[in-house]
């Protein structure tokens, strides 16, 4: 090998390393001054205030200025609403007024990022159908209730994803109705103990997507804080908030993924 070839090779090699390193930074300092409301309520059954309780000083150790609420008339100050780079909700059912989700949605259409979980983001405001359209997938069902299950991690190339194994939980199994076109980065597959019409039914657990401008990103599981302190899970809640936090900052992704394509 020649000496101009080695230091082709030492040079791509100290290129990748240099993007690996600034692409981690960027990760860790995501948050860093990003005004974040954290809106928690609802039904009290998903623990949205233990849930709070447990991510906001995770999120102001890493240099987020919180807004916690406990009430969705903050989606209608329009000043507020306007200087938030990341919305972040708990909110099981309930209802939203033609004021508050027009408040919200066009927060993030104007590039706001939201994250969410369990039904706090994919279970709220059933009436509302552009809402549920901005999360991409609606709860449905969650047959036997609390049972053993696999979570599959599909995409081992994204950030929130990369280098998380599939791991078992035991918590509620959401079979949800979702958007064919949301980059889904794991899947949890049903068995037919309890319906027996979806054994094999592979069901998305993790996405992410756009609406408008803004970045979303959900997961299904965390039906009780608890969960928040089974390690995969917090990893990958912790890198999709970041990822949504960057949604007014950073290039917007490809996300267009229909499965019905040829």
């Amino acid at each position: 090998m020649t000496f101009r070839k080695i230091y082709t090779l030492l040079f791509c090699f100290s290129l990748l390393f240099l993007l690996s390193a600034s692409a981690f930074a960027q990760d860790k300092e995501a948050l860093k001054g990003k005004k974040v409301l954290f809106v928690w309520g609802g039904w009290d059954g998903h623990e949205p205030k233990q849930c709070c309780d447990k991510l906001v000083p995770w999120l102001k150790s890493e240099g987020a200025e919180v807004i916690v609420s406990n009430t969705l008339d903050s989606y209608t100050d329009s000043e507020l609403m306007s200087s938030i780079d990341l919305i972040i909700q708990t909110w099981t059912m309930g209802k939203l007024s033609g004021e508050q989700e027009a408040g919200l949605l066009n927060a993030i259409r104007n590039g706001a990022g939201i994250a969410g979980w369990h039904g706090g983001l994919g279970d709220a405001f059933r009436e509302n159908t552009e809402y549920q359209f901005m999360v991409g997938g609606q709860w449905v069902a969650h047959p036997g209730g609390h049972v053993n299950y696999q979570v599959n991690i599909i995409d081992r190339r994204d950030a929130v994803t990369k280098e998380i194994k599939d791991f078992p939980i035991q918590s509620e199994q959401y079979y949800v109705q979702v958007d064919p076109n949301v980059k889904v980065l794991a899947t949890t597959t049903f068995s037919g103990e309890h319906n027996s019409w979806i054994d094999g039914a592979v069901i998305p657990v993790v996405w992410k997507k756009t609406y408008g401008k803004g970045r979303v990103f959900y997961c299904s599981l965390i039906h009780s804080a608890k969960e928040l302190e089974i390690p995969q899970v917090m990893k990958i809640m912790q890198r999709g908030i970041r990822w949504a936090a960057l949604s007014k900052y950073a290039p917007e992704e490809k996300w267009l993924s229909p499965v019905y394509a040829r």
